[in-house]
């Protein structure tokens, strides 16, 4: 497959596959994805943290992709407000040594609406304190530093965590479009992977991004921007039913990726505004998760960015 390429500034493509909502009522499908993903050579397989869909839980369904096919990178949407950061960060460290360092994390809110609220336990306006003092926690753990900390939600006293991951650091993107979520990725992460955004939209969120970093002093790897692309057969209502879910302010047209070209033409306007790694997700639950993975790596296979 087209894994590993380079685009513009010989920033290295990378390209992984997510399985999302309705992947939960078929676990051998899931299984059989994975095997499909390291067979066509995909870099990673995704599994987006959503409590109340039929999507399966990130760190119980990695850990088993994990174990189940080597080098095969694999990676979470993962929710931080609502999770012990203690127990989340030993968790995470034991996930990356048991794999030999094949964690990757893209740091999130989760989705604003009441079921899911109620779910993670949180209120929606406490949420990004959250994130941020949850941040600190697993990051100073993952150091092997003692961690003291009185913040706002969490409270400790000279705390160490016995396990640390392999990967040091370990990274945590952020995801986020608003203006305030693009500071934060400016400030605190370690790169931005956003979803259901024009690529001129990407361009600019990335400027603001870079402009916050240097303003604190710190910088963000040119090679740490990504975007989870969404991908439909066709158009269709369904499909624009689902994107009216997230978003209303545009057309699904200019949302999402339809068809072999528009994966293409995607693809490539993403990595002319510097994005380089992308996680493709079906927009709709296909019927098959292996042959839709398969169905992307031969449109791939047969044009290289």
């Amino acid at each position: 497959m087209t894994d590993g390429m380079s685009g513009p500034g010989r920033l290295k493509v990378r390209i992984g596959f997510a399985a999302g909502a309705g992947v939960a009522d078929d676990p051998a499908g899931f299984l059989r994805l994975v095997d499909a993903l390291y067979d066509l050579g995909y870099d990673s397989v995704w599994v987006p943290d959503v409590v109340t869909t039929a999507s399966m839980e990130p760190l119980a369904a990695l850990g088993v992709a994990a174990g189940r096919r080597p080098r095969l990178k694999f990676g979470t949407h993962l929710i931080l407000p609502g999770r012990n950061p203690v127990i989340l960060a030993k968790q995470l460290a034991t996930l990356d040594q048991l794999s030999e360092g094949r964690v990757l994390l893209n740091g999130v809110l989760g989705l604003r609406q009441p079921a899911e609220l109620q779910a993670q336990g949180v209120e929606a306006q406490a949420r990004t304190s959250m994130l941020e003092e949850a941040l600190h926690v697993m990051r100073t753990l993952w150091s092997g530093e003692p961690l003291t900390v009185h913040g706002r939600h969490y409270h400790y006293d000279d705390l160490t965590l016995g396990v640390r991951p392999l990967q040091d650091p370990l990274e945590m993107w952020l995801g986020g479009q608003v203006p305030a979520a693009l500071r934060r990725c400016g400030r605190l992460g370690d790169g931005w992977m956003p979803g259901l955004c024009t690529p001129a939209e990407a361009a600019a969120g990335k400027a603001v991004i870079d402009a916050e970093a240097e303003r604190v002093g710190r910088r963000v790897d040119p090679e740490h921007f990504g975007v989870n692309l969404s991908w439909a057969d066709e158009m269709n209502d369904h499909v624009r039913a689902a994107v009216a879910g997230r978003r209303t302010d545009a057309a699904a047209e200019d949302l999402i990726a339809i068809g072999s070209s528009g994966l293409i033409d995607q693809m490539n306007a993403f990595i002319e505004v510097g994005f380089s790694k992308f996680v493709i997700r079906p927009l709709l639950a296909p019927e098959s998760w292996s042959e839709a993975a398969a169905s992307v790596a031969s449109v791939l296979d047969r044009q290289t960015p």
